[in-house]
């Protein structure tokens, strides 16, 4: 039987990677639901190539052109938060939230909730509500798979074997555009030189939290939510070559590890063919080729948000919350050059420390925190440019 699966967020890079491994094989998958932010074009003919019964758009003012779009189809369209939601609890065996913010939070947890398989590629989600995500899937018998390549490379590494003979857990970073930058020249960086990152082809904010080390401080709290270890036993080590994309270290001492080129197809298949393994068009490696490999400690005095990540992690209560959506203002503005580079850690360091609040409860106290947060940091932001 084919796999009926929904993309939320199927413009987005994760989403057209996804697209392009279910299309490549039509007879494993059924497309039962697509959903993008505000890109109707890409959306409405996602819809068309793969006969998805319902496509939506969070968008509301763009219906009418989507409507539009998909006449005659048979793709039924929708738009706005609730028709998320749908998309997210719709009869599907699998979903990928791949809703990029905590926009992904709600359609996520409806697809949790739901009971469903999925995919995970919002970090910010895991990041914010971490322990409601996971308390969700215990109730409902929901499957959560990760699809960033660090945790991917753990679920690989962990497979047939028990959490309790694990020693550590060992994320791996690029170390991003500026692991050599002296912190003279990371205060005079521009975006342009952030966002182009040495490895991997992401979008501009991602790339920039490669650049700060942030994205590997989220990650270490996505770590800790999925696999249930607590931070001193995660571990972040520096990969220039983002061959290794993450390690897993036993009781007894060894340590293994996942390889593989730098295509989000190869984490995003594992996930899609779960618990069996389908075919990529991802290049091979030769590691004679690459002939070697290079492991370094991550400097927190130059790259402070990885140390505020776990500072975070520790503190619990809503730090993680404020971390992530405090970390979103602060880039937002470098990408629209109103700050500098190294102003993003000081900002959201800043936050932090003016935010104190215990853990929410509910989904709807996390994205008011979330909310109170943007706005708070946003005058911080217009503080600093004073």
């Amino acid at each position: 039987m084919k796999r009926r699966i929904s993309i939320l967020g199927a413009t987005g890079s994760i989403g057209r990677s996804t697209l392009d491994l279910v299309e490549r094989s039509p007879e494993r998958f059924e497309v039962v639901a697509l959903t993008a932010q505000k890109n109707v074009a890409a959306l409405a003919d996602a819809a068309r190539r793969t006969g998805a019964k319902l496509a939506v758009i969070a968008d509301e003012s763009r219906f009418d052109e989507l409507r539009d779009r998909l006449d005659g189809s048979g793709c039924a369209p929708a738009a706005g938060t609730d028709a998320l939601v749908e998309a997210g609890s719709l009869d599907a065996d699998w979903v990928m939230a791949a809703i990029v913010g905590c926009a992904g939070l709600v359609p996520t947890m409806a697809a949790i909730e739901a009971g469903k398989t999925v995919a995970l590629a919002n970090k910010e989600a895991l990041v914010t509500a971490g322990s409601l995500m996971t308390d969700a899937a215990h109730r409902s018998g929901a499957t959560l798979l990760p699809v960033d390549s660090e945790h991917n490379a753990i679920f690989q590494c962990l497979a047939g074997s028990r959490l309790a003979d694990v020693s550590r857990l060992v994320l791996t970073a690029s170390g991003g555009p500026f692991r050599e930058m002296s912190a003279e020249g990371m205060r005079r960086a521009t975006p342009k030189q952030a966002v182009a990152h040495p490895r991997w082809s992401m979008g501009a904010k991602i790339s920039v939290d490669s650049a700060t080390l942030m994205n590997k401080g989220l990650e270490l709290i996505e770590a800790h939510h999925l696999f249930g270890l607590p931070s001193e036993r995660i571990d972040v080590v520096v990969h220039p070559q983002s061959v290794v994309h993450s390690l897993v270290e036993f009781v007894d001492g060894s340590l293994l590890a996942q390889l593989g080129s730098a295509d989000m197809r190869i984490p995003i298949a594992y996930t899609l063919a779960w618990p069996e393994r389908m075919e990529t068009p991802a290049e091979r490696l030769s590691l004679a080729d690459i002939a070697r490999l290079d492991f370094e400690r991550p400097d927190l005095e130059r790259f402070p948000a990885l140390g505020l990540a776990r500072e975070a992690l520790e503190g619990g209560g809503g730090q993680a919350i404020v971390l992530n959506a405090a970390n979103e203002i602060a880039v937002e503005a470098f990408l629209g050059g109103r700050i500098g580079f190294c102003d993003i850690a000081r900002l959201v360091a800043e936050a932090i420390g003016k935010i104190q609040v215990p853990a929410p409860a509910s989904v709807e106290e996390v994205v008011a925190l979330d909310r109170e947060t943007r706005d708070r940091t946003s005058l911080l932001v217009s503080e600093s440019c004073s």
